[in-house]
């Protein structure tokens, strides 16, 4: 099996589009960093920290005050916050008024969704091309089970996400030392079991790419799938591409009328849902959409291997 995972691994970097990829998942993190230093140059430099964490404390006590719908989670993550903030100036652990290399971390997860659609590209692929290129039936007449080819092809895709999630996690903290330094907050203050808690601010940043990666490895099982299922990379890629972009707005609308979006792929993705207490649906949870996610991610993977297993090799 080791091997039969090696030599996907050797095909996927076999082939030049993934040496582009890697160069634009590289290129946009700078890119993206040369934005974030030019916008802070423009800004003046904030001396007060505790001056900006009081404002904060007020606009929060504000919105509990003045907004009538906030749900229950909302509430408590808004007095949690308030909490924190209050830990802050009393044992004054001095919050961020610049980027430093953590923050700058935190901000570069937002280019998950790059590295996302990379890995669509290559999940799409892998399997479809070998009809396309011709070679499935050399592929499926060795005496390996089709069971353990299959396999083989997705853990290649999954360790490719893993991939580049590390690179863009590495070269944003490489990028951030250069540019924005290591001073600043160092430890991340956390509302938890009614206490305010001190974090390895690196587990929270390893948290926080788990978190946000968890839609980009679903569409990816879609896209697996759909390969497996129809033979076609550009049908996988296109509706995969398609959802990741419009999949989560899709769902708001739906779920602002209709209770049972929360059934929804696209409602349960975004697991960070949970940390801002701001929930698609009132009264979703972590276990909720940890469940409706692990019964989408069965569906994807028993649509692609029975069907694999089942199609004859001269098709």
């Amino acid at each position: 099996m080791v091997r039969l995972i090696q030599n996907e691994w050797i095909k996927i970097f076999k082939r030049p589009g993934t040496y582009v990829m890697i160069g634009l998942l590289i290129l946009m993190a700078g890119v993206f960093a040369g934005f974030t230093k030019y916008d802070e140059s423009k800004q003046k430099e904030i001396q007060n920290w505790q001056q900006v964490v009081k404002a904060e404390n007020a606009a929060y006590e504000q919105q509990l005050k003045e907004v009538s719908n906030l749900s229950k989670d909302r509430k408590e993550y808004l007095q949690g916050q308030i909490k924190v903030n209050e830990y802050r100036i009393e044992h004054n652990v001095p919050a961020n008024t610049k980027t430093n290399v953590f923050s700058f971390i935190e901000e570069g997860s937002d280019l998950l969704s790059f590295a996302g659609l990379f890995m669509i590209i290559i999940a799409a692929g892998i399997v479809a091309s070998e009809y396309t290129w011709g070679t499935i039936k050399l592929l499926l007449i060795r005496p390996i089970s089709r069971t353990n080819i299959l396999f083989s092809k997705y853990a290649a895709v999954f360790l490719f996400g893993l991939f580049m999630i590390s690179v863009l996690f590495l070269v944003s903290a490489l990028i951030g030392v250069v540019l924005f330094g290591t001073s600043g907050e160092s430890v991340h203050l956390a509302y938890e079991g009614g206490k305010v808690v001190e974090q390895s601010m690196i587990l929270y940043l390893l948290k926080i790419y788990l978190l946000k990666s968890v839609d980009v490895f679903m569409l990816a099982a879609m896209a697996f799938m759909i390969s497996a299922v129809f033979r076609s990379s550009s049908l996988a890629i296109g509706i995969s591409l398609f959802l990741l972009f419009i999949g989560t707005n899709a769902t708001m609308i739906i779920a602002m009328k209709y209770e049972w979006a929360k059934y929804l792929l696209f409602a349960n993705t975004n697991l960070l849902q949970f940390e801002n207490g701001q929930t698609l649906v009132d009264g979703m949870t972590l276990s909720f959409s940890i469940t409706v996610l692990a019964v989408y991610y069965i569906i994807f993977q028993l649509l692609a291997f029975v069907t694999f297993a089942k199609r004859d090799v001269a098709a």
